[in-house]
């Protein structure tokens, strides 16, 4: 049964860098950057299930941790860059 629930993460995990690679807009790209860390968290939580080993969580935690602020951080500076270009026009 969680060998099935790791394939289907596995599965998702594909789908999401295939819309990270080809999503029609940057928030649509960081935003599937944003699933494939969050079902990277859930492989990480179920392997350390199967395998007994509880500290994997710790490691699925901080895991979570840099995600989010990642994400944070690349749609601040996106949020600043589209802010810089209205300022100047645009023209450049």
């Amino acid at each position: 049964m969680y060998y099935a629930v790791s394939i289907a993460i596995l599965v998702t995990m594909g789908l999401a860098l295939v819309r990270a690679i080809l999503g029609p807009s940057v928030y649509d790209r960081v935003l599937a950057a944003n699933v494939f860390g969050t079902k990277t968290v859930l492989l990480l939580s179920v392997i350390a299930f199967l395998y007994g080993r509880p500290d994997f969580l710790d490691l699925a935690l901080t895991y979570a941790l840099i995600n989010f602020v990642g994400v944070l951080a690349v749609l601040e500076f996106f949020q600043s860059r589209s802010r810089a270009d209205a300022q100047t026009g645009g023209d450049q």
